[in-house]
């Protein structure tokens, strides 16, 4: 902010663009993208002003980050492309790896695993040919998400611990509790929840140590998805209710919709079958209004088996089809199962 005023005294229009951009990303740092969105834009205007096409593209990747912060995907998608086209005209490689990674993670958001992989080793390989080692280990650790995605933990764990010694080399503590996070999520997927919880419990640590609100909310959530795969749904309901006080604070709307299905499964899993429809269906909206195909397939199935549990099997089967129709869309490995249910 001091910089700013200065810049703004001194009439250099330049640096009034570059610290705005700075104040952004600050913003977008402590977990409050609609305010970082003002500034990204304060600084559009300025470098296009200007013609700074190296801080246009800078201005609208942000753009396209924020804005995937709060579950827009395809408005992401539109900034993301518009910097990628600037930074390959300028030769900018470490923005177009940058931007290509990005892509992928709005591509993943919207369910498409492959899609997403296409880009990140697109990124990858842009990151270690210009000795990117932060561009890397985002890469790899992007890498091991879209292959959990399609249901391949292995080689997700694979990714992750590549990622995680590049953080650590790096000193990227926002990075490292990411990977430890990561880490927590595919041992869960493995049904190891006691060696995810370890991992859950160290990425948790780091959140709130750097001050990572986003990250620390997601870490709460993950451990209440632990704690609900070992039988606690008490102690998973505690977790979950955290997450969603954070989610809400900073406006993150796709940590909303998960905390809130999540709890619909926990009170699900206590028998209260018209409690966790509640939260279902709330989850149900917001997933809907961001465009996450994948959730809304998640809380649909989700809503289906409270229903049966209700006895109502015809509301049931509605849903699970509504559900498949976006799990076969997406190539979600859920596919499989739903169609076992809707066979018995």
């Amino acid at each position: 902010e001091q910089a700013l005023n200065a810049a703004r005294k001194l009439g250099n229009r330049s640096s009034e663009g570059v610290h705005l951009g700075n104040l952004g990303l600050a913003y977008a740092d402590l977990g409050e993208a609609r305010q970082a969105i003002a500034f990204y834009e304060q600084q559009l205007v300025i470098t296009r002003e200007i013609g700074d096409r190296r801080g246009e593209g800078n201005a609208l990747g942000n753009l396209g980050n924020a804005y995937a912060d709060l579950g827009e995907a395809r408005q992401a998608i539109a900034f993301y492309e518009q910097a990628l086209a600037i930074d390959r005209e300028i030769g900018d490689r470490r923005g177009e790896g940058t931007d290509l990674g990005n892509l992928g993670s709005a591509y993943y958001s919207l369910g498409d695993a492959r899609q997403a992989i296409a880009f990140y080793e697109q990124h990858l390989v842009i990151a270690r040919e210009i000795g990117d080692r932060r561009g890397e280990g985002n890469a790899l650790g992007n890498l091991g998400n879209a292959y959990a995605d399609l249901g391949d933990a292995r080689q997700a764990i694979a990714f992750y611990e590549k990622s995680l010694a590049i953080k650590r080399e790096i000193g990227n503590r926002r990075g490292e509790g990411n990977a430890l996070g990561n880490l927590g999520n595919a041992y869960a997927d493995l049904g190891e929840a006691r060696q995810a919880i370890a991992f859950y419990e160290q990425a948790l640590a780091i959140d709130r140590e750097i001050g990572d609100r986003r990250g620390e909310g997601t870490d709460l959530g993950n451990l209440g998805s632990a704690y609900y795969s070992l039988g606690d749904a008490r102690q998973a309901i505690a977790f979950y209710e955290q997450h969603l006080v954070i989610a809400r604070e900073i406006g993150d709307r796709r940590g909303e919709g998960n905390a809130l299905g999540n709890l619909g499964n926990a009170y699900a899993d206590l028998g209260d079958a018209r409690q966790a429809i509640a939260f279902y269906e709330k989850s149900l909206a917001i997933k809907r209004e961001i465009g996450d195909r994948r959730g809304e397939g998640n809380s649909l199935a989700n809503m289906g088996w409270a229903y049966k549990e209700l006895g109502d099997a015809n509301k049931a089967k509605t849903l699970w089809r509504a559900a498949l129709e976006i799990y076969e869309a997406i190539e979600d490995p859920n596919a499989k199962r739903l169609r076992g249910w809707l066979e018995e």
